[in-house]
């Protein structure tokens, strides 16, 4: 099952950050299933459920991307890239409110404690979430091999934790073959000092001569704040997962502490001072998940039900399609996704996270140097040899994938992955740099130019009156909604906020 959830900036005619509220025509984002925010109010968060056919993923991203620009203010349109532009002051960047009920105001003291605590303009970086689940016959098949009774809950999250570490150790592949974010907009970093190693481009560009995403290196969000350095999670066991998070909620941090709970007119702006507000601020390129029920933890959620699927999160906004994702890359995802998922998987050692980091953060920022090595157990290995090696594996996956007698749709993604690997200058981040030499452009004509091309196909693609018509009934169904949860309040947020953590001291929760 394939499900995918885009981010993408709402920006004024001139291209910078919408300062309006979330459009009403869009219904309630605390509420409706397929629209709502990210961090900002100005940061649209489309989604779709799960499918198992691709081609109806992408279908309904276009239906409600669609569904989107039918409810804009006149003028504004979706920004085409993951690096926003434009940007002001980090106090103008309006942050997602999501109604006057306990939960609703969560969300938002949870989105001013991300601001105080790694700034605004980070929180607008845009991406796209590639969710994804096996179905009961894939596990049925797994656990025969494995000699096992059943496929049992402890089985399938055993499984799924493998792939993820997997995802960790070879998920660098994935910013090099489709980051889209070498380049950013010099308002980006505001009266702060750029890093030293990027170069001017144009008028108001920087950029890394060699970078794939700068949208996952140490400019994007990382939990590199606190004061004992990074934050790693344990992935070697849904337990261990489970007990990192949940520790990281309740212990508290010295920096977050002395930023205050309470602002200066006695408002809460942030939810507690630990090392984590909730779960959802830990970053990772992939998450294992639950679907919680109403006001349940996530962590709480996959202790006691397991792992229901996977979130990958390191792909870029695509600027060179309009849904900003594609057939081909989803396609080879979920074929680099079964080579993760039957690869030997051992747990990770402290040794090697640091060298997942580091891999990471190097493809993100040197991905295209023809002279660049990662770090594989210990070992020095230049990324087109270990990249090689992993597209010839990924290859028989994607023989098992593609049907008998049908387009070779898995095949020829991955043909066009290849070509990728041994000329960068095919990748997304190639082609961007050098349209923007090529153009003497900077980036905020580039990526202004890229999001009028798709408003405009978006116009001329518009979804049938029956389909407009369903869409304004679930945005009234979702204001209703929202009137309904606020209506149904009755203890104070303090309280709310009490009970919702309480779920912590309960021993089912581990």
């Amino acid at each position: 099952m394939v499900g995918v959830e885009k981010e993408c900036l709402r920006v004024a005619n001139n291209g910078t950050l919408s300062t309006l509220g979330h459009p009403a025509e869009l219904g309630a984002a605390l509420t409706h299933p397929s629209i709502t925010t990210d961090f900002s109010e100005a940061l649209l968060e489309i989604v779709t459920p799960p499918f198992t056919d691709m081609a109806d993923t992408l279908e309904c991203l276009s239906q409600n991307q669609s569904a989107v620009y039918a409810g804009l203010p006149e003028g504004e349109f979706l920004w085409a890239t993951s690096m926003p532009c434009g940007l002001a002051l980090d106090s103008d960047i309006p942050i997602g409110r999501y109604g006057k009920s306990n939960i609703g105001r969560m969300k938002n003291v949870y989105r001013r404690g991300l601001g105080l605590r790694y700034g605004r303009r980070m929180q607008t970086i845009a991406g796209v979430h590639y969710n994804y689940s096996y179905p009961d016959s894939f596990w049925a098949l797994m656990a025969k091999i494995d000699k096992k009774p059943e496929a049992s809950r402890d089985y399938i999250s055993q499984q799924y934790f493998a792939l993820v570490r997997n995802i960790l150790r070879f998920g660098w592949l994935v910013p090099y073959l489709f980051g889209s974010s070498p380049a950013v907009c010099g308002s980006f970093f505001g009266s702060s000092c750029p890093p030293e190693r990027m170069q001017k481009l144009g008028k108001n560009t920087l950029y890394e001569p060699f970078a794939t995403s700068l949208r996952m290196g140490d400019i994007g969000y990382q939990n590199n704040r606190e004061e004992s350095g990074r934050v790693d999670a344990d992935y070697n066991s849904l337990d261990g997962y489970v007990g990192f998070l949940q520790r990281a909620i309740t212990s508290p941090s010295a920096r977050y502490d002395d930023l205050g709970l309470l602002d200066a007119d006695g408002e809460y702006q942030q939810l507690n001072t630990n090392v984590l507000q909730i779960e959802n601020e830990y970053y990772s390129s992939i998450r294992p998940k639950q679907i919680a029920r109403a006001n349940e933890m996530p962590s709480i959620a996959l202790a006691q039900r397991g792992v229901k699927y996977v979130e990958l999160r390191s792909l870029d906004v695509n600027a060179y399609d309009p849904l900003g994702v594609n057939d081909e890359q989803l396609r080879f995802v979920e074929s680099f996704m079964l080579f993760c998922m039957l690869c030997e998987s051992p747990p990770i050692t402290v040794e090697e996270q640091k060298e997942i980091t580091a891999n990471l953060l190097a493809v993100a920022h040197r991905g295209r140097d023809p002279d660049l090595h990662l770090s594989r157990s210990g070992q020095q290995v230049p990324l087109r040899q270990w990249g090689s090696e992993i597209l010839d594996v990924v290859g028989e996956m994607c023989d098992l994938l593609d049907t008998e007698g049908q387009p070779k749709l898995y095949c020829n993604s991955l043909s066009q992955q290849l070509a990728k690997l041994y000329d960068p200058e095919k990748t997304p981040s190639g082609r961007m740099l050098s349209e923007l030499r090529e153009n003497d452009e900077d980036f905020y004509d580039f990526g202004r130019r890229k999001s009028l091309e798709h408003r405009d196909w978006f116009a001329s693609n518009p979804v049938s009156d029956s389909l407009q018509q369903n869409f304004a009934e679930t945005v009234a169904e979702s204001l209703a909604k929202q009137q309904q949860i606020e209506q149904g309040d009755n203890q104070s947020f303090e309280e709310f906020l009490q009970q919702y953590f309480s779920q912590l001291d309960r021993p089912s929760s581990v």
